[in-house]
């Protein structure tokens, strides 16, 4: 926990889930993204739809799902389809709105690297590939990328290009926000007790910066209560 009694992640997770309007249509991955999306429908966007990979859409899931083939998803759902069906109807048909992205590697214009840390053939780390994010990057409209900020991740040069940046939108990190000006990422925000030459340290290639850098609003005690009940698989009565 930080000394303002929240946690890195958890400022990341509740800025995301700020950027999701009720009636919003999205594509959500495991892990932090499916925390913010989850925190989202509890809290000031009741009618967020979320549509896991597994084929279900408008999942409600009561406590944060352990992968996309979680019972609970398609038991909640509004609808299941196959997986062919989603792709090739709702993704790439252009039917969500929102689509989360992580990866081990950023550049500057919000390419991803998710396949190898190294050189392809003999690679250093085999990561767990592409899976469906090169669909999602192309084929949503609004991409939001989670990613903690270190200079391993927000690299010059990425090793393998899994995924183009074209539609990222805003990436949220554990120390700010940054948004693509004139096609590069750009620091907009940073979180509190925060400071602008932390962003850049951890950056590895020279972070543009807004003219006017904003600091994000800490989590409020409603949303780390709705944040923490779905880390802990609680239950607060919300449907």
């Amino acid at each position: 926990m930080t000394t303002n009694g929240y946690s890195a992640d958890e400022m990341m997770a509740v800025e995301a889930a700020r950027r999701l309007d009720n009636g919003t249509v999205c594509f959500v991955g495991i892990g932090l993204p499916s925390l913010a999306a989850n925190l989202a429908r509890r809290t000031h966007a009741p009618g967020c739809v979320l549509v896991y990979e597994s084929g279900t859409i408008g999942a409600k899931p009561s406590s944060l799902p352990l992968s996309i083939g979680d019972g609970e998803l398609a038991e909640t759902a509004d609808a299941v389809v196959s997986v062919p069906e989603m792709f090739a109807y709702w993704l790439q048909g252009r039917r969500i709105g929102v689509g989360f992205l992580g990866a081990a590697q950023i550049d500057r214009r919000g390419n991803l690297n998710s396949t190898v840390i190294g050189d392809y053939d003999m690679p250093k780390v085999r990561l767990p590939g592409a899976g469906g994010a090169p669909e999602i990057a192309t084929s949503v409209e609004n991409v939001f990328v989670m990613l903690r900020h270190s200079p391993r991740a927000f690299v010059e040069t990425l090793d393998f290009m899994t995924s183009v940046g074209d539609n990222v939108r805003v990436v949220v990190t554990d120390l700010g926000i940054l948004e693509p000006r004139a096609g590069e990422l750009t620091l907009v925000a940073i979180h509190p007790g925060v400071e602008i030459d932390d962003v850049s340290g951890a950056t590895g290639w020279n972070l543009r910066v807004a003219h006017e850098v904003h600091e994000t609003m800490p989590p409020t005690a409603e949303e780390l209560a709705a944040l923490r009940a779905l880390e802990t698989r609680g239950s607060s009565g919300w449907q």
